[in-house]
């Protein structure tokens, strides 16, 4: 039993030992505020607080500050460990991670008040985008600073980095897509950070280089990581970038304004691992200095305008054998054959995709057991299929748009580690069976699109992979719908068009893959009713069922369906189904060629993206409804060969000014030829053709700007190049005559075509400053007085018809100064006078002149009066026989071996040429005319003198 004595004692020792750890754990775990130990100095934390009043906090990020008087507990904030009772704020860590961060980026301004932070170590405040106005100059103040990263906050700026000059600790910087462009002492600063080991500024709009720049003190000597891509930098960065050679390791220049030839100082760099040039303007080759980069990783120089032959090129990379990983060399013109490449023993990405390259896959290769990933597409390698059982290890393979022919070997079958295979686009023909794909299980894309070849599969085959995307685009499949297909529940992407298949769609295909988001089935003989296609995917992006048999009525589609084409089948009744999708996401819809009928409804106006509408030869009746004129980013809208009625609606015009396109043929549209039409500012094809249409043509038609340009723009954006996503705007328009289906070259048109109308009055003179028009169609209408002589300012004009008017008066001498016109009809008028002589003029048949009484020359018959006979003169016979015994029979070998060469190196060579191809054709077509002009000519001269 204790005494009272003994019981005091024990008190005494709890008062002095124990108590003063209660009251501690009391205080640190916040129990009394006036107990609480804080480590917080009221500086730093006054200075926090101020901090985050200038940010706009909605979503909590800052809720702990100032919860606690210790504002070493908040979020992001960390304090010296020290064990006295106060500590320093050293790191400041508010980065966003995307994806990870349960907050949401911060947004405001960075206060200055962050200079009290003396012993600030790291801050990061990168990647909430919505930090905006100028970094405080007060940072300069953070001496202690070795880690700040500003990086991807959008709407900060600095005038200038001179206050970076005094970090002088400060070995990591990241200021991407900071705004920079008024920093022209930039590179000074940088250079006086001495201890600097990684920099970033990317996209940061940085002015180049200048002189007094490259004069710099106290330079950094161990500048190992450099990121200055997308600035628009010149070459004078080179100068500057050569200061750090000895150290740098990482070196990033993507996306600049780089020229010339590549400096070979590149290749002294002793330390360089990672170089990146690529999306540049550089020129030539690779210097030979880069066999010394023996520490080379990754070399990007994609996007450039290299000229060498790959095989001098590797020889200079010789030096990075035991080295290099990665190589990317795609979008250049690197020529010759393809060499081997397999003595680069760690190359594990090599990309050499959309060159010159040519010739056979080398037969004689060693083995790359590294290689991951193989692109060699967009080139011109023929022969046959290469053996892949030198790369092991191959994951992705790509070999599409090359002249790869023969069969596709089985052995392609034992590559278990291939995810990616493409090879479309190529010569390929043969079977493809079972054996092709036995051990393929890490197979999940394959395109195998625009060969010739077969599909030979048992009925009960279950392949040993589950694919995301299959494309077989003119490959034979049918005609029966492909059972092996039931097996595949993954697949989001799915190309089965010019199949032959000669089938409905089975109904359990509908439900195989929730993940389906783009399907084709174009262009087959499927028949049968489609089902209710909004309960059978909510992922559908574009459904393409064109150019089937597919009959009934328009079932529902699914509700975020971009892209919808259904044209050229046999589908009947209204357009309703579209009032019951509301979503609004549709982008391209083409229902043409069905036998649909009833009015356009009302409701097209939910689908507010609409770029592309194509209704045509249907049965559709009405008048246009004005809901289509809230569209505004209509660009092709084509309604022809319908029922529709009423007047040409003037808001096509004030409020589709995106329209690019805009057919109205083969209709009962009657009215005048509105004047709000000539807004269209874009406008590029316009056909009111076969209308009842009346009144005068417009003179303000001068206004279409596309149509004045004179020049021809082959990137011309007629539907941003006619292609939507991978549907291509495809559209019937009246060319030279006849009715052709344009599709990519949609974008290539410039025509006008008011025919078979009943408009009246003259031709405005206005018509001729369309200098960039190619077709002029006015013909089978009731147009009075003369051919404008403004028609000569027409330079680019191809195809001009003004037949069946009343046009009168002679035919203007400036119509012979278009020397692209390959089409003309002037006839059923009651023009005069003498066709005016000339090679373009008098290569046109008779007909296009006939049915006017009183014009007369060539190439008509009848004479104009006054026409002189002149008596040709004979030749001597002396001469004539020198001239044929020059041509000899070394004379007519000559000439073939001078055929052949000169043929075969000019038309192979543009063979795969757009450009090239079209001046070419176009040419020839001038060519042949001007011969047969000249041949006439001379032929009518030599009647007149007999």
């Amino acid at each position: 039993m204790l005494t009272c004595k003994s019981s005091m004692k024990l008190l005494h020792v709890f008062l002095l030992v124990v108590l003063p750890y209660l009251n501690l754990a009391l205080s640190s775990s916040g129990v009394g505020d006036h107990a609480e130990i804080i480590r917080c100095i009221e500086r730093e934390r006054q200075a926090l607080l101020k901090f985050k009043q200038a940010i706009i906090e909605d979503y909590g990020r800052l809720s702990s500050w100032g919860s606690t008087k210790d504002c070493c507990k908040w979020e992001g904030v960390h304090c010296s460990n020290h064990h006295n009772a106060t500590s320093h704020v050293t790191i400041l860590d508010l980065r966003y991670s995307y994806g990870y961060d349960p907050y949401q980026p911060l947004r405001g301004k960075i206060s200055p008040s962050l200079h009290e932070l003396h012993h600030l170590r790291y801050l990061d405040l990168s990647f909430n985008n919505d930090l905006y106005g100028p970094i405080p100059q007060q940072f300069s103040n953070l001496s202690n600073l070795r880690h700040l990263d500003l990086g991807n906050n959008y709407g900060l700026n600095s005038e200038n980095l001179e206050w970076l000059s005094h970090l002088s600790l400060l070995s990591y910087l990241d200021l991407s897509w900071v705004q920079l462009s008024k920093a022209t002492g930039w590179a000074q600063s940088i250079s006086n950070l001495p201890l600097l080991n990684e920099l970033y500024l990317h996209t940061c709009s940085l002015p180049n280089v200048t002189h007094s720049s490259l004069i710099h003190s106290n330079s950094s000597v161990s500048l190992s990581f450099i990121d200055l891509a997308v600035n628009g930098l010149s070459s004078s960065i080179f100068n500057w970038l050569f200061n750090f050679s000895s150290s740098l390791a990482d070196i990033d220049l993507l996306d600049n304004k780089l020229k010339g030839l590549i400096p070979d100082a590149f290749g002294d760099m002793v330390s360089l691992r990672h170089l990146n040039l690529g999306l540049n303007q550089l020129e030539g080759g690779l210097p030979k200095s880069f066999v010394n980069s023996s520490h080379l990783q990754s070399l990007v120089l994609s996007d450039n305008n290299l000229t060498e032959e790959l095989h001098e090129f590797l020889q200079k990379l010789s030096g990075s054998k035991n080295s290099l990983e990665s190589l990317y060399l795609f979008n250049n013109r690197l020529t010759g054959p393809l060499p081997d490449f397999t003595g680069f023993s760690l190359l594990t990405k090599l990309h050499i995709d959309n060159n010159s390259l040519s010739g056979p896959f080398p037969k004689r290769i060693g083995i790359l057991s590294s290689l991951l990933y193989l692109d060699l597409s967009g080139n011109q390698i023929s022969g046959s299929f290469p053996d892949l059982s030198v790369f092991p290890s191959l994951e992705i393979l790509y070999l599409q748009n090359n002249q790869l022919n023969g069969t596709i070997d089985r052995r392609i079958g034992q590559h278990h580690k291939l995810k990616v295979f493409n090879c479309a686009f190529n010569l390929l023909k043969g079977t493809i069976s079972e054996a092709h794909f036995s051990n393929l299980s890490s197979l999940w894309y394959l395109d195998f699109s625009y060969n010739a070849l077969t599909f030979n599969f048992s009925s009960d085959w279950v392949p040993p992979f589950q694919l995301d995307v299959i494309k077989f685009s003119s490959c034979k499949l049918g005609p029966r719908f492909p059972k092996w297909l039931r097996t595949q529940n993954k697949f989001s992407l799915l190309d089965m068009s010019s199949n032959g298949i000669v089938d409905n769609i089975p109904s359990w295909f509908w439900d195989l893959s929730p993940r389906l988001s783009d399907l084709n089935f174009s262009h087959n003989q499927i028949n049968g009713l489609l089902p209710d296609l909004s309960l059978k995917g909510q992922h559908f992006c574009g459904i393409d069922l064109s150019n089937n048999l597919l009959t009934g009525p328009i079932p529902l589609v699914p509700p975020f369906l971009y892209n919808l084409n259904l044209s050229k089948n046999k589908f009947r009744e209204s357009l309703h189904f579209l009032c019951v999708n509301t979503s609004g996401y549709l982008d391209y819809l083409d229902l043409s060629n069905n036998l649909l009928s009833g009015e356009i409804p009302y409701c097209l106006s939910h689908f507010k993206e609409l770029s592309f509408i194509s209704l045509a030869y249907n049965n559709l009746y009405g008048e246009i409804p004005i809901s289509i004129g809230s569209l505004s980013q209509v660009q092709i809208l084509n309604l022809r060969n319908n029922k529709l009625s009423g007047e040409v609606p003037a808001w096509l015009g004030t409020n589709l000014t995106s329209l690019i396109v805009l057919i109205l043929r083969s209709n009962e549209f009657k009215g005048s030829i509105p004047r709000q039409l000539c807004h269209l500012n874009r406008i590029q094809i316009l056909d009111l053709s076969q209308n009842h249409l009346s009144g005068n043509i417009p003179p303000s038609l001068s206004d279409f700007t596309s149509l004045v340009q004179s020049n021809y723009n082959y990137e011309t954006n007629a539907g941003d190049g006619g292609e939507y996503g991978t549907y291509v705007a495809n559209a019937f328009v009246q060319w030279k005559g006849q009715d052709q289906e344009y599709g990519k070259n949609l974008r290539l048109l410039k025509t006008i075509d008011l025919s078979s109308n009943k408009l009246s009055g003259k031709i405005p003179v206005q018509v001729g400053r369309l200098a960039g028009l190619h077709s002029l169609n006015l013909s089978r209408n009731t147009l009075t007085g003369k051919i404008i002589q403004e028609i000569g300012q027409m330079k680019m004009l191809e195809c001009l018809d003004l037949s069946a008017n009343k046009l009168s008066g002679e035919i203007p001498g400036s119509l012979a100064h278009l020397n692209f016109l390959s089409v003309l009809n002037l006839s059923s008028n009651n023009l005069s006078g003498e066709i005016p002589l000339s090679t373009q003029l008098q290569s046109f048949n008779a007909s296009a002149y006939s049915e006017n009484p009183n014009l007369c020359g060539l190439p008509l018959p009848n004479k104009c009066l006054g026409d002189p006979l002149i008596t040709p003169q004979p030749k001597d016979k002396s001469i004539q026989e020198d001239e044929d015994r020059s041509i000899t029979q070394g004379f007519y070998v000559s000439m073939g071996l001078g055929f052949f060469f000169g043929f075969w190196g000019v038309f192979g060579t543009i063979l795969y040429n757009s450009r090239s191809r079209h001046a070419f054709f176009m040419f020839l077509n001038h060519i042949t005319d001007w011969i047969y002009v000249t041949i006439s000519l001379n032929w009518a001269r030599l009647q007149r003198r007999l």
